[in-house]
């Protein structure tokens, strides 16, 4: 069975989100993240730079997120997407992982880098339910955990971009959501 590797209130809920949606068995193993676990040999192993989340499959073994949602899409997302789909897929989790989260997540940076992101996925939003158009996808897991991690962590003023609220709300109600990000049963 895979094992999901991650702590508390870590980026191993965007992989869980998407193994729900997936509806893959697997066993999520929490690191206790204050007592050093991912710092032990044995997880070092999995993960040489300490970090969570991490999967193990067979005898495979994962890290970083978006690498994660990328080969739980290519190995069980039952897709028949073309190369051309599938790297507009990739662009969209690479885009979530490193310009929209460090975007959003970068304090030096926010008040600039914000409106130049959030607008244009406004108008995306305005004018289709999901990312890539009317099917909900790896892109809107990546893309959406790091929206939807805005109103949960910092609290920002996000009625200026309405259709992007209306997507964040849309996807909070998915239950693989609520289970994966939400902590929800």
């Amino acid at each position: 069975m895979l094992k999901l590797y991650g702590g508390a209130f870590s980026r191993a809920a965007i992989a869980k989100w998407y193994l729900e949606e997936l509806e893959i068995p697997y066993q999520f193993v929490q690191l206790d993240m204050q007592a050093g676990e991912h710092r032990q040999p044995e997880y070092l192993q999995i993960n040489p730079m300490g970090k969570v989340p991490a999967i193990v499959d067979g005898d495979f073994q994962l890290w970083e997120s978006g690498a994660i949602l990328l080969y739980l899409y290519e190995k069980y997302g039952k897709s028949s997407a073309s190369l051309e789909k599938r790297a507009e897929i990739f662009q969209w989790v690479l885009f979530a992982n490193s310009t929209l989260s460090a975007g959003i997540f970068t304090e030096s940076t926010r008040e600039r880098e914000v409106p130049l992101l959030l607008t244009p996925l406004n108008e995306i939003f305005q004018q289709q339910p999901f990312i890539l158009g009317d099917e909900f996808s790896v892109a809107d897991v990546a893309v959406g955990s790091v929206l939807a991690y805005i109103p949960m962590m910092l609290k920002l003023d996000l009625s200026v971009y309405p259709a992007v609220l209306e997507y964040i709300n849309r996807i909070s109600e998915r239950p693989a959501f609520k289970k994966g990000i939400g902590g929800k049963p």
